[in-house]
């Protein structure tokens, strides 16, 4: 058995990376959805701050993870056709990381503009919350494939 706190078996296992990314724009997007929700509810500012660093920051490592995401297909299934539940699990996890770096752009492009303090729109809060949804789908279908969870 390889030594697990040998930095070799950790960065170089054949797709232990994307296990390891796609715990951080899961955990940051729904965050800060939950602070624009919260922030909508209560009127401080505060709160769509937090919102908009941690949405933007999703939106950062969304990238990294679906690249390693198409990097552990390649290499575990040597690039073999997708198909049922991984087919659908890249579609959504596509979908939703598409999503959130369209909505960390444009809060993003929003906090730069001149009505930086304004409140976040409803249909921004909406789109955030499918987003939401769609990433929830993505990573049940990933702890599926990855054999953490069933179907049944």
């Amino acid at each position: 058995m390889a030594n697990p706190f040998d930095p070799r078996t950790v960065l170089l296992a054949r797709h232990a990376q994307h296990v390891v990314f796609v715990h951080f724009p899961i955990a940051l997007f729904l965050t800060g959805t939950l602070f624009d929700l919260a922030a909508k509810q209560t009127k401080r500012a505060a709160l769509s701050q937090a919102a908009h660093l941690n949405i933007v920051a999703a939106g950062i490592f969304a990238i990294p993870t679906l690249g390693t995401g198409l990097i552990a297909w390649r290499w575990q299934l040597e690039g073999a056709k997708l198909t049922g539940v991984l087919l659908l699990h890249l579609i959504l996890a596509g979908t939703a990381a598409i999503l959130i770096c369209w909505l960390a752009w444009l809060r993003h492009r929003k906090a730069a503009g001149s009505n930086a303090g304004a409140e976040l729109p409803r249909h921004l809060i909406a789109l955030e919350l499918l987003t939401a949804l769609c990433l929830a789908a993505a990573a049940h279908l990933g702890g599926v494939v990855s054999g953490v969870t069933s179907l049944r």
